[in-house]
C-alpha cells in the first residue's frame, strides 16, 4: 500500500513526464524503434541542461541565492519595493538558472520575507507575479528557460539574433511586470529580520567558476563533453548531495518528448497536419500549443514541423502564461502557493487566470501588432 502511495505520490509531482513517457510509448507502438531514433536526441540540449541545473543546486545548498536576494530586499523599506524586488529578482534569477530552478529558489525568498512581517495577504499576488516573471524573464536569454535551450541549439540560432528576436516581447513584460506591482501592491512599512549567514568563500569561488562553465558551453564557447566530465567530477568531490537534487524528472522529459516528436514527424497525416497549421500562423499556432501541453514538448514537437524559429520561440516564451499547464514553472508555483495555504486554492486560481491570461493576450497582440510595422 506504501508503495502504491509513494508511486501516486511521485507521478502527481511529476505529471508532465508520466504524460511524455505514455506519449513517447504509445508512438512507439505506432513508430517502432529502429535506428533512427538516436537522431531523435539533442545531447548537446540534455548535457547543458544538466550541467546547469546540477551547479545551481550546488549553489542553492550554500544558500548563495538566498542571500544574495536578501541582501537585496533589505535595501527597500516598504511593501511596494520588497515585492518588487522579489519579482525583480526572481526575473533575473530566471536569465541565469532557469525559469523553474528561479522560482524553486526564490518563492521560499517570498513567503519568509511576507510572513515574517505580517503581509500574507499580498502572498497571492506575490506568487503570481514571481511565476509570471520566471516565465517572461527567462526568454531573453538560451538557457532562461528550457524550451530556449533546445531551440537555440537545434536551429543554431546566433547569440545577437537570439537577443534581437526576445528583446521586444522582453521589454514589454518588464514594464508590464512593473505596472502591475505598482498598482496591486501598496507602500506600507516593511521591516525584513536581519539574520546574516556567511557563504563559505572557497565553495562559493568554485561553484561560480563552474557555473561560468556552463554558460561558456551554452553559448557554444567550450565543447559540452567538456562540462559532462569536469562538473560531475567537481561535485562528487565538494557536493555530493547538488548531483542527488538535480532535476532528473525534467531531463527524463526531454527524452520522453524528443521520442515522441521524433516519432510524431514520421507520420505522414501529422506531418501534414501541423505543418499546415504552422504555416498559417507559426506564432498563434505555438501559443495555442502551449495551453493544452505545455511550453518545452511545443518547442520540441512544433520545431519538427516549421523552420520559422523566430515566431515559435517567441510563441512558446509569451505562451507560458496562460493555463495553469502552460509551463512547468507554473505548476511549481502552484504546488509552492497550496502547501503554505492549503484553504486558497480556488482564489489563488482564479487571479493566476486573470493576471496570466491579461499577459499573453497583450504580449500575443503586441507582437502579432509588431509583424504588421
Amino acid at each position: 500500500m506504501n508503495t502504491l502511495c509513494r508511486s501516486c505520490a511521485f507521478i502527481k509531482k511529476n505529471t508532465v513526464m508520466f504524460v511524455a513517457f505514455l506519449a513517447a510509448v504509445i508512438t512507439s507502438l505506432i513508430v517502432p524503434p529502429d535506428s533512427a531514433y538516436i537522431e531523435y536526441f539533442d545531447f548537446k540540449t540534455l548535457t547543458c541542461l544538466f550541467c546547469v541545473l546540477a551547479v545551481v543546486c550546488a549553489l542553492k545548498n550554500i544558500r548563495f541565492f538566498y542571500t544574495l536576494a536578501k541582501k537585496v530586499v533589505r535595501l527597500f523599506k516598504n511593501a511596494r519595493m520588497s515585492v518588487l524586488a522579489l519579482v525583480y529578482i526572481t526575473f533575473i534569477g530566471s536569465m541565469l538558472i532557469a525559469n523553474d530552478m528561479a522560482l524553486l529558489t526564490f518563492l521560499p525568498l517570498g513567503y519568509f520575507v511576507l510572513t515574517t512581517t505580517g503581509k500574507e495577504k499580498y502572498m497571492a499576488f506575490t506568487f503570481i507575479m514571481q511565476n509570471i516573471a520566471a516565465n517572461l524573464g527567462g526568454m531573453l536569454t538560451p538557457f532562461g528557460n528550457p524550451q530556449n535551450l533546445y531551440l537555440y541549439s537545434k536551429f543554431e540560432i546566433p547569440n545577437l539574433e537570439f537577443m534581437g528576436i526576445m528583446a521586444p516581447p522582453f521589454i514589454v513584460s518588464v514594464a508590464l511586470i512593473t505596472v502591475c506591482c505598482i498598482i496591486f501592491v501598496k507602500p506600507e512599512p516593511l521591516f525584513v529580520e536581519d539574520e546574516e549567514k556567511k557563504l563559505p568563500k572557497g565553495r562559493t569561488a568554485i561553484y561560480l567558476l563552474l557555473f561560468a562553465l556552463s554558460i561558456a558551453i551554452v553559448f557554444r564557447g567550450i565543447p559540452y563533453w567538456i562540462g559532462l566530465i569536469i562538473i560531475p567530477i567537481a561535485l562528487l568531490l565538494l557536493d555530493r548531495r547538488a548531483l542527488l537534487k538535480v532535476d532528473y524528472p525534467l531531463l527524463l522529459t526531454f527524452v520522453f518528448f524528443f521520442i515522441f516528436s521524433g516519432n510524431m514527424a514520421r507520420i505522414d497525416v501529422v506531418r501534414e497536419f501541423f505543418s499546415m497549421l504552422l504555416e498559417k500562423s507559426t506564432l498563434l499556432f505555438s501559443v495555442a500549443s502551449c495551453q493544452v501541453i505545455s511550453n518545452v514538448p511545443s518547442a520540441i514537437l512544433l520545431s519538427q514541423f516549421t523552420e520559422n524559429y523566430q515566431d515559435l520561440l517567441v510563441g512558446v516564451n509569451i505562451g507560458g502564461c496562460g493555463t495553469l499547464i502552460s509551463s512547468l514553472a507554473s505548476l511549481i508555483t502552484f504546488r509552492e502557493y497550496t502547501k503554505h495555504n492549503p484553504g486558497k486554492t480556488g482564489k489563488y486560481i482564479r487571479d493566476f487566470s486573470l493576471f496570466n491570461f491579461g499577459f499573453l493576450i497583450l504580449l500575443t497582440a503586441f507582437m502579432l501588432l509588431l509583424k504588421f510595422i
